[in-house]
């Protein structure tokens, strides 16, 4: 198995918890990317890009939240998530069957399993009811919200991490907000204060603090 250096940002930041994220990590870039999940030239860039990226979510997610990863792929950003945060009930959402199977395998070998649900489905039709949704290179944000909003509840929130066209998706995204009576706003967040600055656009209903 390929190991991937270690990462202290990660390391400060995973603590107790450090030596399972490592795991995931080395499973990401050796299984991950034989199973097409995760491309060769990202290996050298798991720890920022995919998983500092995917735990500067993590500041949002109130304690003991249900939360939904919906196109979950090789498990970004719910499993960070869910290392992170013991407290935390994940499900990890994919409809694809090569992907769920290496979800389920993930969640196995790092000892998730009570805690971490894979549900093959798609968003719209996997009839459960979160807390918050959390979701990583899946959609553009109209597209998004209407695959997601029937998982958050009237009190919930989804958190979309997304890009430099984070403002650009919530102006698209206008009418379909509307029309669903919520509000969406572009917030900045790190994982770490040394680590890359996240843009997460975070969609609730109109009015809820």
């Amino acid at each position: 198995m390929i190991h991937v250096t270690d990462d202290p940002i990660a390391e400060r930041l995973y603590g107790d918890r450090y030596k399972t994220i490592k795991r995931y990590v080395d499973i990401l870039a050796t299984r991950g990317v034989e199973w097409g999940l995760i491309g060769p030239r990202e290996v050298d860039r798991l720890w920022e890009r995919h998983i500092l990226n995917s735990a500067a979510l993590e500041s949002l997610i109130p304690q003991g939240s249900r939360v939904a990863d919906v196109g979950s792929g090789a498990g970004l950003p719910g499993i960070p998530l869910a290392i992170l945060r013991p407290d935390l009930d994940m499900t990890l959402i994919e409809p694809m069957l090569r992907r769920s199977n290496f979800l389920t395998e993930a969640v196995d070998e790092l000892g998730l399993g009570d805690r971490v649900t894979v549900v093959r489905d798609r968003a719209e039709t996997a009839g459960i009811s979160v807390d918050v949704v959390v979701s990583r290179a899946v959609a553009k944000l109209a597209t998004l919200v209407g695959w997601t909003a029937n998982l958050f509840e009237t009190t919930g929130c989804l958190l979309a991490l997304k890009g430099q066209s984070a403002d650009d998706e919530v102006a698209e995204a206008r009418k379909e907000l509307s029309k669903r009576h919520f509000s969406a706003e572009v917030l900045l967040v790190r994982a770490d204060p040394s680590s890359e600055v996240t843009r997460a656009v975070r969609v609730r209903r109109a009015g809820t603090a």
